[in-house]
């Protein structure tokens, strides 16, 4: 064979070599790409703008978005008033009347607690909890030794000892978009909120009648899941202004797991609901692919 068709074929082998070696190659990236998660946005996509999905027990993070946004937070700040009443030790049999001085005068919600009404702390705790009554919140403010200012700085004080370095409370409603916090710090304090099992057992409740001048008045839960009947919540917070959009947290068994989900300013309202069963369903066919022992 002469040099030249030596040299010839020579070349043809590694044009050859090279093209065998480019196709294993693009079937080995192909393989490992089907076998790899598609991209978070992908799997689960949200209409909340701040999300977060944590394991209850571990603190371990399924699903994170914008959990670092620092965001009004609305009703969900009842949390952290019911937090510091339990913890404070008042008297819970005490009984309220409810002021003028409790009357929502910067949103003009409507409330059915009117003025001269008579409640036990106690019933308050749970109307601000299940109903995210705004004068029940303010009330228990206002009763409270020292007075609303010296409850609002308590509640400032009790998110720095969860280390909710995001979080700024003005008021015990959360009518105001002054109360901020992030998807982050809502999630220690629905762990700390959690521990009380009257908190517990307030925020879930479906339906409760309370007497409003010797008249019985029924009071339901704002969140549409717990009066389903259809999800097995431990703990629940809903919220809404304007400036927070559609708020939630909860405590929550998905999956079998106990998990702590946080959904902040969901747009539409019914979207925070409909985020929650995305997730359920994310996390639901997530453990069927997962391999077992």
């Amino acid at each position: 064979m002469r040099a030249g068709e030596e040299r010839h074929l020579h070349r043809l082998e590694k044009i050859v070599a090279a093209a065998a070696l480019a196709a294993v190659l693009a079937l080995a990236i192909g393989f490992a790409q089907a076998r790899e998660p598609r991209a978070e946005s992908e799997r689960l996509a949200l209409r909340s703008s701040a999300a977060l999905v944590q394991d209850a027990a571990s603190g371990e993070t399924l699903y994170a978005k914008n959990d670092s946004a620092v965001v009004p937070i609305a009703s969900l700040t009842k949390l952290m008033t019911a937090l510091v009443i339990v913890e404070s030790g008042v008297d819970l049999a005490q009984r309220v009347v409810i002021s003028e001085e409790d009357f929502d005068t910067l949103k003009g919600t409507r409330s059915r607690l009117a003025a001269g009404s008579v409640f036990t702390r106690e019933e308050l705790l749970l109307l601000a909890l299940m109903a995210s009554e705004n004068r029940a919140a303010a009330a228990l403010a206002r009763t409270f030794p020292g007075g609303t200012a010296a409850f609002v700085a308590q509640m400032n004080a009790r998110a720095r000892l969860l280390g909710m370095a995001d979080t700024r409370f003005v008021d015990a409603s959360g009518l105001s978009p002054a109360n901020v916090s992030s998807a982050h710090d809502l999630a220690r304090l629905a762990a700390a909120a959690y521990a009380h099992p009257i908190i517990r057992e307030y925020s879930v409740r479906e339906r409760a009648v309370v007497q409003v001048f010797g008249r019985p008045q029924e009071f339901r839960n704002t969140n549409a899941l717990v009066r389903s009947g259809q999800w097995d919540i431990g703990l629940s917070k809903t919220g809404y202004i304007a400036e927070a959009g559609r708020c939630l947290v909860m405590r929550v068994r998905m999956a079998s797991r106990d998990l702590v989900v946080v959904l902040l300013d969901s747009w539409g309202k019914h979207s925070r609901a409909a985020d929650a069963a995305r997730i359920r369903r994310w996390l639901e066919t997530s453990a069927a692919r997962s391999p077992r022992g």
